[in-house]
C-alpha cells in the first residue's frame, strides 16, 4: 500500500512511541522508510539559535535512534532540516513531498487543548495542512515492537 513512510522525529520518548509502528508498516508493506528530523531556529534571516537549549543533546538522541536502526538491518534515508520556530510541520510537509512519502508517522506528546493552544500542534498542522495520510501514536500506546530498543 504504502511504497515511502517518513517517521518525523525530534528524538523524544513520544517520537520513538511511533517508531514500533514504522517498523512493522515497513517490514508488512516492503515500504521506504524516510527518517526526518527538523530543528527549529529562532531568529533571523542570517542568523539563529536553536530554539531549544538542549539541541546537541536532541540531534545526538536521533542520531542514536538512526544508527540503532541501522545496526538491526533496516534501511533509512535520514533527513535532517532547519525550519524557522513555528514552521516545523511545513517542513516535514515538504520532506514528504520531496521523498514521496504516502504517509506521515509521527508520535505525539498530549497536551491539554489549552495547552495546544499556547505551544501549537505540528501533528494539528500536518492534519489540516498536507496531502499525505498522517498516523498520529498517542502518548502511552503500546506497540507489538518494543521501543526501547531502538532508544536506549
Amino acid at each position: 500500500m504504502f511504497k515511502t513512510i517518513l517517521w518525523a522525529t525530534d528524538g523524544s520518548e513520544t517520537a520513538a512511541q511511533a517508531l514500533p509502528y514504522v517498523l512493522e508498516l515497513t517490514e508488512n508493506t516492503g515500504a521506504k522508510l524516510v527518517i526526518g528530523h527538523v530543528r527549529e531556529i529562532y531568529g533571523g534571516r542570517s542568523a539563529g539559535y536553536p530554539v531549544y537549549a538542549d539541541d546537541t543533546d536532541i540531534r545526538a538522541q536521533v542520531e542514536k535512534q538512526v544508527n540503532d536502526l541501522a545496526e538491526t538491518g533496516v534501511n533509512a534515508t535520514f533527513v535532517e532540516r532547519n525550519a524557522m520556530q513555528g514552521h516545523t510541520a511545513k517542513m516535514i510537509g515538504e520532506m514528504a513531498e520531496e521523498y514521496g512519502a504516502e504517509l506521515i508517522v509521527v508520535g505525539t506528546r498530549g497536551h491539554s487543548r489549552i495547552g495546544t493552544l499556547l505551544i501549537g500542534s505540528v501533528t494539528q498542522e500536518l492534519l489540516h495542512q498536507h496531502k499525505a495520510p498522517v498516523l498520529a501514536v498517542p502518548t502511552g500506546v503500546a506497540a507489538g515492537v518494543e521501543a526501547e530498543a531502538v532508544t536506549a
